[in-house]
């Protein structure tokens, strides 16, 4: 965090160990199952509205799938299948059942359940199998540490999906002419330009039109598509599994390496979880069934009743389906939904961090809220111009869609596993199954995923490394940091003497007007800060709080609920504050909000007493060498304390110290 004694996310409490945690039962009656119950959402919003918001922001990255899915598993590179009937009806099927299976039980049925009051997603997940006390804690390390990994893949998948989404759109243009070809790179280029360059502007104006863009798009989708069953209604057999089955006997070893370009179908499954808490879990199974679903499986019923009569055409089958007329108005409508998939992953990316950083596994960075109204509405500057920086070059070296379709699918498979296993924990812990019912239903997941996961792996060499890095680089990161703080909090508790002891040796000290506020994690001790003033300026103010935050397993605190004061002395107050994870640690807003007897807060009349250490790599055990310079490093870029508690800056005193981990 950058502060000694002041108190963040680096001194969360053990996230189990929070008021709220979700819906033990697994019944189903969690208040997400309303309309409204998103964040920010009044019981007015209904949930048609709901769900049209829903498929402008979750339904965005499974709604372009259409456009290369299909295509690359019969010509992706690790493997070459023969356009037929088998694969065609093989394939088909397989796309169908993936949808039901992975996206329809698991995450609509059973996974969107378990929310952490409210939020979903893998990191909220994992707060849910946090060890409590008397539980095994090797094991909740190990759970933990996966769903780390999970979150630092789902970076990978940020990356990938706005470049590879807009390519495939713009790559409709060659179907227009192929004087367009030199120019599918630069036009996407620009796009992903202008994508990145508008997000300090916020996503609220550009959010009210992605419903209904989406809409269309979906509504296209399913046109398009029964535009073609009706040329061979036979392709709708292929929702019967046999053909699945049939499909691996035909050509077993294409069949297996194609499951890697089927699961493309998937690939926006952890959104759903991740966007819950927007809008609730009815409204974004109201929008899958209403219009996903259906819309998804017509377009591919559609490909392969077209590609069933015209098996030449697949190269780009989705944009040969489409009547010459209309084919620039779909390229454009297309590019929208592309822009609008890529915007979803790129706001899922900035809620991430913003999980990441107030859960301490990642150092501060400047976070600015877009809305006034709508809290989850948030820019990370550094995290999106390294997105930005990143999309254009795999855009350059990549250069197509199926080169970067090869790279597409690692890291979200791995996810999607990760979050089985953490699933399988919160059935049992959580829900109170036994290991018989919960692995009649995760087993069978776990098998597919592996499937999935499987057929990946031969992604790795043509791509796939480039996600699995930018999930290990996280992943050390994550755990570098986190032990790192941890070292620090050690070496700082040294020497700490009882606040109660060091104000019982103040009574000739002289009280002076306003109102001191401490930040300092340890309530009970002394903050360094304050024994520094008495010992050199010999005052003690005549309102001082000590105050620390504290991090909560919940998503979000009431203001209501947020603080915890206890008097220890004439003028003197210890304060709890606790903070949801997705909640913006504003402390001058909490405190001011504190109705308590003897308590005179006055915000315009406060000054701030912080700690800052500088981090120096020694011979003190606990780390190995790299790892000491890796978290010097993090911890030299780390922002302010200050700006992190919303403190205001002209009211700031910084006391420094030393400190070799």
């Amino acid at each position: 965090m950058g502060s000694d004694q002041s108190v963040g996310p680096e001194h969360a409490k053990p996230l189990a160990e929070a008021h709220h945690q979700g819906n033990p039962q697994g019944d189903g009656h969690n208040k997400d199952d309303h309309a409204g119950a998103g964040h920010g959402h009044g019981a007015e919003v209904g949930t048609a509205a709901l769900a049209l918001g829903a498929l402008g922001v979750v339904y965005g990255d499974i709604g372009t799938s259409p456009l290369y899915a299909l295509k690359e598993a019969f010509t992706e590179k690790s493997h070459v299948m023969t356009v037929d009937t088998i694969n065609v009806y093989g394939i088909c099927s397989l796309a169908f059942w993936s949808l039901i299976i992975i996206i329809s039980l698991k995450y609509l049925l059973f996974v969107m359940r378990a929310d952490n009051n409210g939020e979903g997603g893998i990191l909220a997940l994992t707060a849910l199998v946090m060890p409590r006390k008397g539980q095994n804690v090797k094991r909740g390390a190990i759970l933990v540490s996966l769903g780390v990994f999970g979150t630092a893949l789902l970076y990978g998948d940020g990356i990938i999906t706005p470049a590879i989404s807009v390519l495939s759109a713009v790559e409709g243009l060659k179907e227009v002419s192929t004087a367009f070809e030199p120019w599918v790179v630069p036009i996407a280029i620009v796009i992903l330009l202008a994508l990145f360059l508008v997000q300090s502007r916020g996503t609220g104006t550009m959010g009210r039109i992605f419903g209904p863009i989406m809409l269309v798009w979906f509504t296209t989708l399913a046109v398009i598509g029964l535009s073609h069953i009706v040329d061979a209604p036979e392709i709708i057999r292929s929702v019967n599994p046999y053909y699945a089955f049939q499909y691996f006997t035909h050509e077993s070893k294409s069949a297996f390496l194609s499951l890697g370009a089927i699961f493309l179908v998937v690939t926006g499954g952890e959104a759903l979880y991740a966007d819950m808490g927007h809008f609730g879990r009815r409204p974004i199974a109201v929008g899958w069934y209403a219009m996903v679903l259906p819309a998804l499986v017509l377009n591919y019923w559609g490909q392969g009743a077209f590609l069933l009569n015209n098996p030449e055409d697949i190269e780009s089958v989705f944009f040969r389906m489409v009547p010459e007329p209309l084919l620039i108005p779909i390229v454009i409508l297309a590019t929208c939904a592309t822009i609008i998939a890529s915007q979803a992953l790129i706001s899922g990316v900035f809620s991430l961090t913003a999980q990441a950083v107030q859960l301490d596994y990642l150092p501060r960075i400047k976070i600015r809220h877009t809305s006034q109204s709508h809290s989850g509405q948030i820019y990370v500057p550094l995290v999106n111009w390294l997105l930005m920086i990143a999309c254009i070059g795999l855009v350059i070296g990549f250069q197509t869609a199926s080169n970067l379709a090869a790279a597409y699918g690692i890291a979200v498979t791995m996810t999607m596993a990760i979050t089985t296993v953490i699933f399988y924990r919160v059935l049992r812990d959580r829900w109170n199954w036994s290991s018989t019912k919960a692995m009649l239903l995760c087993a069978p997941l776990l098998v597919i995923e592996a499937g999935f996961l499987g057929a990946n792996l031969v992604k790795i060499p043509h791509g796939g490394w480039f996600a699995l890095a930018v999930g290990l680089i996280l992943m050390v990161q994550m755990q570098t940091w986190r032990r790192g703080r941890a070292l620090v909090a050690q070496r700082i508790h040294r020497g700490e003497r009882s606040l109660i002891e060091v104000l019982d040796e103040t009574e000739d000290i002289k009280r002076v007007s306003g109102t001191a506020v401490f930040m300092f994690k340890d309530l009970g001790k002394a903050p360094p800060a304050l024994v520094n003033n008495l010992r050199h300026n010999k005052v003690l103010h005549k309102t001082t709080l000590i105050v620390a935050v504290e991090t909560s397993a919940a998503p979000r605190v009431e203001m209501s609920q947020r603080a915890t004061v206890v008097k220890v002395g004439p003028g003197v107050c210890q304060v709890q504050l606790e903070f949801g994870f997705m909640d913006e640690p504003d402390v001058p807003a909490t405190l001011a909000s504190i109705s308590f007897q003897g308590l005179d807060f006055d915000p315009d009349d406060a000054t701030y007493f912080i700690g800052h250490e500088s981090i120096i790599a020694g011979k003190a055990p606990g780390m190995n060498p790299l790892a000491e310079h890796l978290f010097v490093f993090l911890n030299r870029g780390a922002d302010s304390a200050s700006r992190f508690f919303n403190l205001p800056i002209d009211r700031v005193f910084e006391v420094g110290s030393h400190v070799e981990i």
